[in-house]
């Protein structure tokens, strides 16, 4: 499997201003929670430009940033000469980590779970990298709660039009049960709406939490 992904420069500036909208409608609240407490070594799968990177306490000795899309991957870069902690950007996927198993003491996956081909394959690299007892922390949209508005995702998954526009996103992913699904025990987990931008509507419904390699 090939460890990089080919070049979307177009996709990438619209994953950076989304990011850059979404820190400056209040996202730097969620980010900090989802890494609060984390020590250790740190694996981060599908890294972006490397916004989480600030938000990473002390206590972290090193975090794994992986990020298949080589622009992203530059800004991640620049991202992480910035940070308080050591970071270590990589190509990779998700689907095949760049680290041996149970070499790091938590996983981190904000963002990445409706975009990868097959989410399972993605949870089971990340249960095998992360040691038993690790915890994985994610921040992600999923599927939403109300029945009209789930409909509508499905729907606008059903297009493709979203998916081709949005690096592969989908809406309509039951995240929650996948997460428990692959071996993880979920310990905390918040559902929430965010919306920086009109454009986010079919994204708003959130979950943040935290689970724990059985």
């Amino acid at each position: 499997m090939p460890s990089d992904a080919p070049a979307r420069p177009l996709f990438a500036r619209c994953l950076a201003r989304s990011a850059a909208i979404s820190e400056r409608k209040g996202a730097g609240v969620y980010r900090r929670r989802l890494l609060a407490g984390l020590s250790g070594r740190v694996v981060e799968v599908g890294a972006g430009t490397g916004v989480h990177f600030q938000y990473y306490p002390p206590s972290v000795a090193e975090v794994l940033a992986v990020e298949p899309e080589p622009n992203l991957r530059a800004s991640a870069q620049a991202a992480a000469g910035d940070a308080s902690v050591a970071v270590r950007v990589m190509p990779g996927m998700a689907e095949a980590l760049p680290a041996p198993d149970a070499s790091v003491d938590a996983g981190v996956s904000a963002g990445l779970l409706c975009s990868v081909p097959d989410p399972a394959a993605a949870l089971a690299e990340l249960a095998r990298v992360i040691r038993s007892g690790g915890e994985l922390r994610f921040y992600e949209h999923v599927i939403s709660r109300r029945r009209r508005a789930a409909t509508l995702q499905r729907a606008l998954d059903a297009t493709g039009v979203w998916a081709r526009a949005m690096g592969g996103c989908r809406t309509s992913r039951d995240t929650e049960t996948a997460i428990a699904d692959a071996g993880f025990r979920i310990e905390s987990i918040e559902h929430f709406t965010f919306r920086p931008t009109l454009l986010d509507l079919p994204v708003a419904p959130k979950i943040l939490g935290r689970a724990r390699r059985k």
